[in-house]
């Protein structure tokens, strides 16, 4: 079991010996303890989401506790900031304390009293920043809603396995058939996670000549190589501080995969032609359409950086495994693809859905956003049964979709009738009076193929 992490406190003093006994005496009570002399040292540490107190003194060289006060109410107006304040000190700290300041206590103090103090505005502080997190958890459930399209458990899972990955600090692997929508997950991971005003840097591996690769992704200085005209930025540079999505990693070339491999480790790279490391800290994801440790077995792929990617893993099912989603993605490109034209979306006939809804689309999502631009361009072939048309009475309308939906599984299963049942979830009585009442003959699928 994990142990919870230590209350974080700074103790701003430039006196050394009040800051050093502070220290101690928080240390030994089980705080994670800054001791620092001065405030501006203070702002230049803290990160944004800081989950700890501020102890300073009010008077101090350069920057003193009040003017802190003011540059921290700046930032966050709900950092709890407590003043350290001789005698003469205390109407300017109630004052502070009017201005946005946590509490004052006036030297020589208890520890008692520090500590209690101290409880408090932790206690505070872990309030506010879980209100925070729920709420920014919230806003990405919202966003992932409208990111990540549909109702079919799959979608379901995969956005809250996407919500929960967000915020970690992993590499994770992206696995999924062609057009299965890798880049938009690697997006949704980034978009929703801490590194979100960072860059979100993409580079396919397959489409880069290998003899470019080196350069394209570590960058080069000027000379590096013949052609090489100035120094270049690479694209794991580039990416210091945000997340490099990596598409068909295993179209890497060997050579760099181990390149790649030594930065994970080592955080650090080299540009071509220079001798000087650069740190960087980037988050990693890839995508992959085959197992990269099947194809480290077959030997393209190295075992120890398909582990380094592999800390997680998300598996996209393809659309013909969650066809349940499809009524709404192809409404959503129509509409989309319609707006974009200044038209208004066409209307889909219930024998043209049913016939989405049959094929397997092998190009996933991609393929299906490209049949949805031909309909709301009228660019597509008449349905097969245009009679069946959305329109009269919403009974009628059902029936005719039911029907299209059982003439499809059929087609599709040959006119197998415990697939077909598998297939619509359905008991067998229910498929088979469902049959007799729209005609549909098993005899009639079977001879058909």
């Amino acid at each position: 079991m994990l142990s919870a992490p230590m209350a974080q406190v700074v103790i701003i003093d430039d006196e050394a010996s009040i800051r050093e006994a502070v220290r101690q005496w928080l240390s030994l009570s089980g705080f994670q303890v800054t001791a620092l002399s001065r405030a501006e040292d203070c702002l230049a540490a803290l990160g944004a989401d800081f989950n700890g107190v501020i102890l300073s003194d009010v008077r101090m060289p350069g920057m003193d506790g009040l003017q802190l006060l003011e540059q921290l109410q700046a930032r966050d107006k709900q950092l709890p900031l407590i003043l350290l304040t001789g005698h003469g000190d205390v109407p300017m700290a109630v004052r502070a304390m009017q201005g946005g300041a946590y509490d004052f206590l006036e030297k020589p103090f208890s520890p008692e009293a520090l500590l209690s103090s101290l409880r408090r505005a932790l206690d505070t502080r872990g309030l506010v920043m879980e209100n925070r997190r729920l709420q920014a958890r919230a806003c990405h459930q919202d966003r992932l809603q409208a990111d990540l399209l549909g109702t079919s458990p799959g979608m379901r899972q995969l956005r809250q396995q996407v919500l929960d990955l967000a915020g970690l600090p992993v590499n994770v692997l992206v696995r999924g058939e062609t057009g299965s929508g890798k880049e938009r997950v690697a997006r949704c991971l980034h978009d929703c996670g801490p590194r979100a005003d960072k860059p979100f840097v993409a580079l396919n591996c397959a489409a880069i000549p290998e003899a470019l690769f080196e350069a394209e992704l570590f960058g080069h200085e000027s000379g590096a190589f013949t052609g090489a005209q100035g120094k270049r930025i690479g694209k794991l540079e580039y990416a210091n501080g945000g997340t490099l999505f990596l598409d068909e990693i295993e179209s890497l070339p060997l050579a760099q995969q181990a390149k790649l491999l030594r930065v994970i480790q080592e955080q650090t790279l080299e540009r071509l032609g220079a001798n000087q490391s650069i740190a960087i800290d980037v988050r990693i994801i890839a995508a992959t359409k085959p197992d990269l440790l099947d194809e480290a077995r077959a030997g393209r792929f190295r075992e120890d950086l398909a582990y380094r990617l592999n800390v997680a893993e998300l598996k996209l099912a393809p659309l013909r495994e969650r066809r349940e989603d499809i009524p709404q993605l192809f409404e959503h490109f129509t509409q989309h693809s319609a707006r974009r034209v200044g038209r208004e979306p066409p209307p889909l006939s219930a024998g043209r859905l049913g016939e989405l809804l049959s094929h397997d689309w092998p190009g996933n999502v991609r393929e299906l956003a490209n049949a949805a631009e031909r309909h709301a361009l009228g660019l597509e072939a008449p349905a097969r049964e245009a009679a069946n048309s959305l329109s009269g009475s919403l009974a009628a309308q059902q029936e005719a979709f039911e029907a299209q939906c059982l003439r499809a599984a059929l087609r599709r299963h040959k006119g197998e009738i415990k697939a077909v049942m598998a297939d619509l979830q359905l008991p067998r009585r229910t498929l088979n009076e469902k049959m007799q009442r729209h005609g549909l003959l098993r005899e009639a699928f079977i001879r058909d193929l």
